[in-house]
């Protein structure tokens, strides 16, 4: 094999484990992401005892061990190698529940290490599972998706995807917008964090939609051209801005707080938005 085909393979491979680590965020998101932003969990990382952490860790490990075993992403792959892939996505999932949580505003740096450790750990093992599966499930599976199916010129128009992201993002920011956690989040996030929180939600969106092999991109969302993919990405998350604002407004969330209380409170319901928007346009049709 020559050296140029042998950069080429290994170039792919890079690309398609950051693809799959792309889903793996995704999926770890939008199977856990309600219990982020829900106060008795926070509270939960908060007072339990770091023996029963521990015994949670311990158990979804071996769920993790279980289920790359058995429904895994590479069925073929030694026991070694589930165990390794098993230890990434408990990584991963520790990662994004200490961002999530940071960026909302749940954790900081003057709160003790120990209820910091606390509710990352509670958080993170139900996130790593959604990892998991999101990397294993959520993917296009190698197929040609352009080569069949509803294509843009079998009917897939812009009107349908903004039909289809609206939907995905009230199914998604419903759950949560009647809840106090969001007033709360509102209240207490400063606006640096929620500049960070407008970001990371962009980022989500454009993994989904455009980078991360996402099962329905090749056939609903194509795009090749930079403008483009700003653009989709851009769409998308003025649509879960929009919907999550019209949800709040309808739960009277919006009544008598000021304006950047508003504001923080559509950002920070945006993010579950834009998950929805996202998988919607790629899922709902």
């Amino acid at each position: 094999m020559s050296r140029r085909n042998s950069t080429k393979i290994k170039e792919r491979s890079i690309t398609k484990s950051l693809q799959e680590y792309g889903r793996g965020v995704a999926g770890g998101l939008m199977f856990s992401l309600p219990l982020l932003y829900t106060i008795e969990v926070w509270w939960a990382g908060f007072n339990t005892h770091p023996y029963r952490l521990l015994a949670y860790v311990l158990t979804t490990f071996l769920l993790l061990l279980g289920y790359n075993r058995y429904a895994g992403l590479r069925h073929d792959a030694s026991m070694t190698g589930v165990a390794i892939d098993s230890v990434e996505e408990m990584g991963i999932g520790l990662f994004l529940a200490a961002l999530v949580l940071f960026l909302l505003g749940r954790i900081t740096f003057e709160m003790p290490i120990n209820e910091i450790a606390g509710v990352i750990v509670m958080e993170a093992m139900t996130v790593a599972i959604g990892v998991s599966v999101g990397t294993a499930q959520l993917g296009a599976g190698g197929k040609d998706e352009g080569m069949g199916g509803n294509s843009d010129e079998d009917g897939i128009h812009f009107g349908a995807q903004i039909v289809f992201a609206f939907c995905g993002a009230v199914l998604f920011a419903a759950n949560l917008a009647p809840t106090e956690e969001i007033v709360i989040i509102g209240i207490q996030t400063s606006w640096l964090k929620l500049i960070g929180v407008a970001v990371f939600s962009l980022l989500i969106a454009f993994l989904i939609l455009h980078y991360s092999d996402f099962k329905g991109a090749g056939e609903f969302v194509r795009a090749d051209h930079p403008t483009l993919i700003l653009l989709g990405t851009v769409v998308t998350y003025a649509i879960a801005l929009t919907s999550s604002a019209l949800i709040l407004w309808f739960f009277g969330r919006f009544d008598g707080v000021t304006m950047f209380t508003a504001l923080a409170q559509t950002v920070a319901l945006g993010l579950a938005a834009t998950l929805g928007a996202s998988a919607g346009r790629l899922l709902l049709q």
